[in-house]
């Protein structure tokens, strides 16, 4: 099916992210139009998501809502400010029977990341959004 959904795609860019060794995972950032996917799997989950909008099984397609899990803080002194904890997966959308689904796209690897791990909680405690992971 993959070879097939790629001729609905319009124009990709791709442009390589992170060098070996650097301590990044090295995967490509993708432009389609005036979105920017960090991935060729995002970017092929954002394809079967429009091809699911367009079958009617959902709607409404976000890609990288955004989530403020602590707002933004200051010390007693008020000489420091601290910034907001933020939380941005990679698509929402509600379903045919009016759920809303929040998707993150994730490797074997990155899924362990202590940072995404944190802010997927921090988000499920203080909001009750629960984050399907879907791994490739």
């Amino acid at each position: 099916m993959k070879s097939h959904y790629r001729a609905f795609a319009p124009a990709v860019q791709l442009k390589c992210w992170g060098e070996k060794g650097s301590g990044k995972i090295a995967h490509q950032k993708i432009k389609v139009g005036d979105i920017e996917f960090d991935s060729l799997a995002e970017h092929d989950r954002y394809i079967e998501l429009t091809m699911m909008e367009r079958a009617g099984l959902i709607h409404d397609i976000e890609c990288h809502p955004s989530y403020e899990c602590l707002p933004s803080q200051k010390t007693p002194e008020g000489r420091r400010n601290f910034r907001p904890v933020v939380y941005t997966p990679d698509f929402r959308y509600v379903t045919a029977d009016g759920r809303t689904v929040v998707e993150e796209v994730k490797s074997e690897y990155s899924r362990h990341e202590k940072d995404y791990v944190i802010r997927r909680k921090l988000l499920y405690y203080t909001q009750g959004i629960y984050v399907e992971e879907l791994i490739r």
